[in-house]
């Protein structure tokens, strides 16, 4: 067995965890010296004799017959193993101070080579978000960037099912182990996205799902990603602590706006007033980055070449309010009869679909 093998087989052990492999692994650079030595009375600082206890047990099960067995029976699912020295191991991701050691995977691993925008947000979201998300995802999955999310309900689905629609592609990281699909209702997607794109786990199969590990995923889908986009999230979310690790990494956070008086638009409202870019299409989001990838043309960013989807009758009468002369909010609330909400819902699914366009000064015009 070579250094290789013995981390993947570090990393299946119970009881031997990230923080046990990086201790040693300060200790012994080779691992294969393990081999020769008399682990419970193994001398490493900060190794609690619980854990070297743990490390020992493992190892006196270990056989290459054994490693060999589960390695076949990883093959028979479909699942891989990418390790910190191998060569598919991301490299933005290797930059996390506590990366992951080793990854588990089922489907396109040629995904993690590409530029990549994480989406989160609330697992509750409202129509207009399911709609931002997906809509988002799409745009951006058809400029060639593959979208990052955790396959969580809500906004994470809405964020896989958008850029499953183009060729970017999307990676799920899940937080449970691979071969776990949770939550139950997403078995669908779970297995469309094995199929046609990457599922993505630190956690190994048998690997006894609770609720500390899913936050622990979040800092692989900032670290996979050059930004990550919130759409909708209350003030105590989940998805602000994603934007959170996103920034400790040095990516960059854009946000969705929602209405102001809605409790899931919070949040975002917060990151905007932090310096979060405000997003309204997925060219807001390219635009970032053109200095650094090479996009396909404009035409096909904005809309992809497709025909425009068709406006609803409340879409359809901002815009033609929009013909006549540019307007702003308030002579838009007093010619269209809506709530401020509901117009604010309106302006920016228009905005988003780039069928008008923001003036200086909260003024509206067709484009």
């Amino acid at each position: 067995m070579n250094n290789r093998d013995i981390l993947i087989a570090l990393h299946h052990m119970p009881g031997v965890g990230s923080r046990t492999i990086d201790l040693v692994f300060q200790h012994v650079s080779d691992f294969t010296e393990i081999r020769t030595r008399d682990l419970p009375h193994l001398t490493i600082p900060g190794l609690t004799p619980a854990r070297a206890s743990a490390l020992s047990k493992g190892w006196a099960g270990l056989s290459a017959a054994s490693f060999e067995m589960r390695e076949q029976a990883y093959r028979e699912k479909g699942i891989g193993c990418i390790t910190r020295w191998d060569e598919e191991y991301p490299e933005m991701l290797r930059e996390l101070p506590d990366a992951p050691w080793v990854l588990y995977t089922r489907g396109d691993v040629s995904l993690l080579k590409r530029h990549c925008i994480a989406m989160v947000g609330t697992r509750t979201p409202t129509a207009y978000g399911r709609a931002a998300a997906e809509g988002l995802s799409e745009g951006l999955s058809g400029a060639g960037l593959c979208v990052v999310s955790g396959m969580a309900r809500g906004i994470d689905a809405c964020a896989h099912i958008g850029a499953l629609k183009e060729q970017g592609g999307t990676i799920a990281v899940l937080g449970c182990a691979i071969d776990e699909v949770y939550p139950p209702e997403n078995k669908a997607l779970y297995h469309r996205i094995a199929d046609h794109a990457l599922l993505l786990s630190e956690y190994p199969v048998g690997t006894k799902s609770h609720p500390g590990l899913f936050p622990q995923r979040n800092r692989i889908i900032a670290g996979l990603s050059l930004g990550v986009v919130v759409v909708e999230a209350a003030l105590r979310s989940g998805s602000l602590i994603t934007a959170d690790q996103a920034l400790e990494a040095s990516r960059d956070v854009f946000a969705v706006p929602g209405p102001i008086s809605s409790p899931k638009s919070q949040g975002t409202l917060s990151l905007l007033k932090q310096g979060a870019k405000l997003v309204s299409s997925a060219q807001d989001i390219v635009e970032e980055y053109t200095d650094r990838i090479s996009f396909p043309s404009s035409a096909y960013i904005i809309g992809t070449g497709k025909a425009l989807p068709e406006l609803t009758p409340d879409e359809k009468r901002i815009c033609d309010l929009l013909l006549d002369h540019p307007m702003n909010v308030d002579e838009l609330l007093a010619g269209s009869g809506f709530t401020f909400g509901h117009l604010h819902s309106v302006l920016i699914n228009l905005l988003m679909m780039r069928r008008i366009a923001e003036l200086p000064g909260a003024v509206y015009t067709v484009p």
